[in-house]
């Protein structure tokens, strides 16, 4: 598991420094052909970690209901304020560190198997840990897209 955390924590240095590069209009900003912004594919990495690893594996999410409605998947984006902003730059880290010491505590002990919409079939919390880094990557391009046109 080095590896996959090592990779997760180098992907969330790379969010970190794309979001702090733009102002809160750009970071809300959709450009035309797109379906979201930045902001919206930080909150859904997020969210999405959480209801991978946490929410599948019957354990509570560290975040709350209404961020998880605001991002999850299928949601539109929404104008985010800078508070939000500077919440979900505080939870790449937060939250990645939490996760680290939860399966170095051994907290995470069943998982229920699941079916992502991109048809990965994840078994087990692993499982779940290295789609996150697969997923977390695709939404990294998605913002090294948009990026071009705000």
């Amino acid at each position: 598991m080095e590896a996959t955390f090592k990779i997760w924590e180098t992907s969330r240095n790379i969010y970190l420094k794309i979001i702090e590069n733009y102002s809160l209009e750009q970071l809300n900003t959709i450009p035309d052909g797109f379906s979201n912004n930045l902001v919206w594919n930080l909150g859904h990495i997020i969210v999405s970690q959480q209801g991978l690893v946490y929410r599948l594996s019957g354990l509570p999410m560290n975040i709350s209901t209404g961020m998880m409605e605001k991002y999850k998947n299928g949601s539109k984006p929404t104008a985010t304020t800078q508070e939000e902003v500077d919440e979900l730059k505080g939870l790449l880290f937060s939250l990645l560190n939490q996760t680290k010491d939860d399966y170095a505590n051994g907290k995470f002990v069943t998982y229920n198997e699941y079916t992502t919409g991109t048809g990965f079939h994840l078994a087990s919390t692993k499982d779940a840990m290295e789609f996150n880094n697969y997923h977390e990557g695709i939404h990294l391009g998605f913002m090294m897209n948009i990026r071009k046109f705000i």
